[in-house]
């Protein structure tokens, strides 16, 4: 009875294989690498700005290094009227900037996104600037505005304006000159974005408005608007993040001049560290610049209300 017993009884299940953790953990092992250095080259320099922002430190004075404490941040808010000067006009080259690359980038995108012949070419004709390198699109905008070659001279041959009038050492047409030549590279970017988010608007929703007797400019109000607003407001947050941070372009055509005219902050933090050699100081104005930056995006973003139903 008992080998009956035996023979009856089920076989055991057959023991499962643990699972090898490997699979689960190769795409960490797989962007270990990359995270890694990009963890080396963001992190680093951010912490060491952050501490040399309590230093006083310049190569050329060795003697005078040391901790400094608060004392760089307090005469920045007490004793240097150029930060209160570079700040100011950072906030209006931003505004202008960013305004007006939106206001023509949207134009921009919404003719592109009609069908019509040479549609293509139209296309790459209105992104291609944004392909050019900041270096290569101030090296065109050089020339352009040269006093003896540019614009001015043609202008001159045909009885507009005077020879040897150059608009980027003029304080009254430096702002503007700059404004344009930073406006042809940034107007691609609104346009390009705001155009993908274009394709992605249902033709039945034109199609219910017409039928219903709205008008092209209702349409646009009512439907293209509320579609596109996510993507004007990241847009304008990171042109603005980046106009703020804008120094190649200013640097190349003005070098902060006519007399500090067009000098931004980060201009003047660039000018600080390479000619003035003082490191300590330029990184609390680098830190006090983040700090700016990081709650005017984040008060953005709440006021704006990135993310959030249209109503």
């Amino acid at each position: 009875m008992a080998q009956a017993a035996a023979v009856a009884k089920p076989p055991a299940p057959p023991r499962r294989r643990r699972a090898s953790a490997t699979p689960r953990r190769l795409p960490y092992l797989l962007i270990g690498p990359a995270a890694l250095l990009m963890l080396g080259f963001i992190a680093y320099p951010v912490i060491s700005v952050f501490y040399y922002s309590l230093q006083d430190y310049n190569p050329t004075k060795p003697w005078r290094n040391g901790f400094a404490g608060f004392d760089n941040f307090v005469r920045i808010f007490t004793d240097d009227a150029v930060f209160w000067d570079t700040l100011a006009f950072s906030a209006k080259w931003v505004f202008v900037e960013v305004g007006l690359q939106l206001l023509f980038g949207l134009a921009l995108a919404l003719i592109v996104n009609q069908t019509f012949v040479g549609r293509g070419i139209g296309r790459a004709l209105v992104f291609s600037p944004w392909a050019v390198s900041g270096v290569l699109t101030s090296a065109i905008w050089v020339l352009l505005y040269n006093s003896q070659t540019g614009v001015t001279r043609y202008l001159a041959d045909m009885g507009i304006g005077s020879y040897g009038t150059s608009w980027l050492s003029d304080t009254s047409t430096v702002f503007s000159a700059a404004v344009v030549a930073d406006l042809w590279r940034g107007v691609p970017f609104f346009a390009i974005l705001i155009l993908a988010d274009l394709q992605s608007v249902s033709k039945d929703l034109y199609e219910a408005a017409e039928v219903d007797g709205a008008s092209r400019l209702k349409q646009f109000w009512h439907i293209t608007l509320p579609h596109l607003k996510d993507a004007i407001i990241l847009s304008t947050l990171l042109r603005a993040v980046w106009e703020f941070n804008n120094v190649d372009l200013l640097y190349t055509l003005t070098g902060g001049g006519p007399a500090g005219e067009t000098t931004t902050l980060p201009l003047y933090i660039a000018n600080t560290s390479v000619d003035a050699h003082d490191f300590g100081y330029a990184s609390a104005l680098t830190t006090v610049a983040f700090v700016i930056l990081l709650f005017c995006s984040i008060v953005y973003l709440r006021l704006s209300k990135f993310g959030g139903e249209n109503k």
